[in-house]
């Protein structure tokens, strides 16, 4: 038996923050960074907040979020006693939130009654999904971690939020959108409700993510862009993910490289190893190809396969984006000095289990050295 659930209220399109003014009479706790602190988009969440709210703010949010900042907002929220909790922000500062959520239930006894997220990207789609991830700095291993109960109740996308976002992190987001949206298609646990929402979503993302890049202004096309982030999530949060967001884990924690870059240097490699040693991940990879029209019911599933690979190269050079590590400022010494350990790490990686083809030891070195 499969199943499939979306437990997260959406409210999206033009002023889609005015819900929060539903919210009264309530200890109103706040996640974010401290660039959106000082920044008018919080001023803005705050002011639809009703006066009867006692506001609370959390700043201390990084990226690649630690145990210890997880640990300092459990005891903050000991002390504050929040009954709403508000992660507002990208990846970095909903997985923070997350993690303070589920453990401050527990250690701290706290009654959170509604957990709102705000992405201030499009990217991670974590405002719907039952995953963080947290790092260990000692160790530089980041560990995602999956319960239904980190799902938030409410996503509330507003694209008047992102068309500030750089070019540079447009691109980042974006592309881990479509890493997000590809994975779950593929993968072990997908079904026809996750497919759909994967195909719509790389649908959104090969006609809208470039086109953000080159006019963030353009509200229509950002929102096309955040709610693809979403759908991408919705997908990935039942049919889970694969090889190349375990890697990806792995690169993030040792060299500090930006998720989405990250997911993004690896997807070619990773595509061409899945379809290669994988015929019925190669037929999903070709139809994909096929649903969003760049390639034709009369062409091979290799040749659709290699339209997929081709546009996404065309993408990213598109976005001026690196395509291997060393454009992205790595050493190539440093990979290979840890390409065993991100191997192991990545053979171990809560994402593998899903991946439509498990590599060896020996094979996960080999698709770390095409991208270097």
């Amino acid at each position: 038996m499969n199943s499939f659930q979306i437990k997260t209220k959406v409210a999206f399109g033009t002023n889609s923050l005015q819900v929060l003014k539903e919210i009264k009479n309530k200890n109103v706790w706040i996640i974010c960074d401290r660039f959106l602190a000082d920044g008018e988009g919080l001023q803005g969440l705050i002011g639809q907040l009703d006066v009867s709210n006692n506001v609370h703010i959390f700043t201390d949010v990084v990226p690649d979020p630690p145990i210890s900042k997880v640990a300092s907002g459990v005891s903050e929220a000991g002390k504050i006693q929040p009954q709403v909790m508000i992660a507002f922000g990208g990846g970095s500062a909903i997985d923070t939130a997350k993690g303070i959520y589920y453990f401050a239930k527990r250690l701290e006894k706290i009654n959170i009654s509604t957990f709102i997220a705000i992405p201030t990207t499009s990217g991670t789609g974590s405002e719907v999904t039952a995953a963080t991830v947290i790092t260990d700095p000692t160790t530089k291993i980041k560990y995602p971690l999956f319960l239904d109960e980190l799902i938030p109740d409410m996503a509330i996308l507003d694209a008047q939020l992102v068309v500030t976002v750089p070019p540079a992190i447009t691109a980042n987001t974006g592309m881990d959108v479509l890493t997000h949206a590809i994975e779950a298609y593929v993968s072990k646990a997908a079904n026809d409700y996750t497919d759909a929402l994967g195909e719509k979503s790389v649908q959104l993302t090969l006609r809208f993510l470039t086109s953000c890049y080159d006019d963030g202004r353009n509200l229509a096309n950002r929102e096309k862009m955040h709610n693809a982030s979403t759908m991408a999530g919705m997908a990935f949060n039942c049919a889970n993910l694969g090889l190349n967001h375990s890697i990806a884990h792995q690169l993030g924690a040792q060299f500090h490289v930006p998720h989405g870059l990250a997911n993004a240097i690896l997807l070619d490699a990773v595509i061409r190893f899945n379809a290669f040693k994988n015929r019925d991940t190669e037929q999903k990879y070709a139809e994909m190809a096929r649903i969003c029209g760049i390639a034709s019911r009369s062409d091979s599933n290799e040749t659709a396969v290699r339209i997929l690979r081709e546009r996404i190269v065309q993408m990213m050079e598109h976005m001026q984006m690196p395509r291997t590590l060393t454009d992205a400022g790595v050493a190539k010494e440093k990979v290979y000095a840890k390409m065993d350990e991100i191997a192991t790490n990545a053979l171990k990686d809560a994402c593998l289990p899903t991946s439509p083809t498990t590599p060896s030891h020996q094979e996960l070195k080999e698709i770390l050295e095409q991208i270097i």
